[in-house]
Formats: structure tokens, sequence, C-alpha cells
């Protein structure tokens, strides 16, 4: 009968010595007490910090991608515009033919439809101007005359130490040429425009001239441009080769 008294007794310390370990363990809130400790409300705050630095960052890296493509989306809209441009010219070239071609006296004016390249160099950059005559006048306002045009491709400074690729389009009487800030805009930011004429063997020149003893009279067979442009961390680069629809052989 002691034994029983004395293990309900140990039974009864036990129980009270596991309820005090219990409650130094546990914190315990007041009753009816709902909200969150601070430390539970620093994990929070440290845990929504990484998950929106995640979404911003992942936000941002889309977005300037959005950009980068849309950048480069619009150069590559320029360029094409140029190029076609330029072909769309060469393609509707006009020559004087052979049987009527006569070379230009000493101080004679010259033909009217000679084709004439040559290129020069500017700060390291290589710029190119293109002369000839073509079925592709582009009327401005209210002028619907048509006829063969002077067409005259050439490169201009511009603000910012930059360059512009202008193209200039005259009926005849064909004026004496002039840069003018009033001809069209093809291509900005322009680095190098390179024209390169092929004669009927396929060897390149970097400059040409219809009315010279030095290349028989004769006009190319094919125009190679090459049009450079943007800045010099991201440059644009675009070549093509039109051949030409008719040309003047050399002269005998």
């Amino acid at each position: 009968m002691a034994f029983f008294k004395d293990s309900q007794v140990l039974g009864a310390l036990w129980e009270k010595r596991m309820k005090a370990d219990l409650f130094n363990r546990v914190p315990l809130r007041k009753k009816g007490s709902f909200g969150f400790t601070l430390f539970e409300i620093l994990i929070a705050i440290f845990i929504f910090a990484i998950v929106m630095s995640t979404v911003l960052g992942a936000y941002d890296a889309v977005f300037s991608k959005v950009e980068t493509i849309e950048k480069y989306a619009t150069n590559y809209r320029m360029a094409e515009n140029c190029l076609h441009r330029i072909l769309l010219d060469l393609q509707s070239v006009y020559v004087t033919e052979k049987i009527a071609y006569k070379p230009p006296d000493m101080n004679g004016p010259g033909d009217p439809h000679r084709f004439v390249g040559d290129s020069n160099a500017d700060g390291g950059n290589i710029f190119s101007k293109l002369r000839f005559t073509a079925f592709a006048h582009l009327p401005f306002g209210n002028k619907l005359s048509g006829g063969i045009a002077e067409i005259i491709y050439y490169v201009q400074p511009a603000d910012n130490d930059t360059y512009v690729l202008r193209r200039s389009d005259k009926l005849f009487p064909y004026p004496a040429f002039e840069e003018k800030s009033t001809d069209p805009v093809l291509c900005r930011r322009v680095r190098s425009f390179v024209i390169r004429l092929y004669d009927e063997e396929g060897e390149p020149s970097d400059s040409w001239d219809s009315d010279q003893d030095e290349f028989k009279y004769s006009t190319p067979r094919s125009v190679g441009i090459e049009l450079e442009f943007g800045d010099a961390s991201h440059p644009y680069v675009f070549e093509t080769r039109v051949a030409l629809p008719v040309y003047r052989v050399k002269a005998e």
C-alpha cells in the first residue's frame, strides 16, 4: 500500500516536471492573442524581398530583350528600305547605247547618261558616290512628271559627328550637282558606304567613269553595295550585288 502511494507521488512529480519543461521550451501566447511575433514578421519580409527581387530581375531581363529586339528590327528595316531603293534605281538604269554614244570633246559637256562612281576616305571611313541615270524618278508634291532622272547617292556629314546617306533625283536638263540638306535621307548614322563596280570579267573597281578612255567608254556590268551604320560598339553591315539590266560594252 505504501509502495502504491509512493508511485502516485513520483508520477505526480514527473508530470509536474514534464509540464515545467514544456513551459520552458514552447513560448506561450496570451489567451486570445492571434498576432505574429517580430521574428515571424522579419522572416516573412525576408522571403518577400527575395521573391520580389527575382520577379523584378526577370521583368527587367524580358523588357531589355524586347528593347534590343525592337532596336534590331528598326535597324534592319532601315537597311532593307535603303538597299531596296538603290536596287530599284539600278534595275531601271538608262545607258546610251554604243551605236549612239560619242566620246566627249575636251571641253564638251559629256554624256548626260554617263555612269560615274568614286570613293573617298573620311576619318578612316570609306564613302562612295554613285551617279547614273534611270527611269526611277520619284516626284514630290503635285509634280507628276516623269522621264529619265539623274540619280546620285552620296554621304553627307550630320550632327554629332555622324553621317547620312542621301539620294539626289533630278530630271533633264540635269543641273550641276551640289549637296543639299533637302535631299531625302535613306540611312542615318552611316559608318561606311562602299560601291564596287564590276566589269565584264567580274573584276571590281572602286571608281568608274564611262566617259573615260581608261574604261573604254563602257559601263559596269554589275554593282556591289556595302553599307555599314550604327554605333562603334554595335555596327550593322549589309551587302548586296545587282547585275545591271543594260550596259555598254567596251569600245574597240
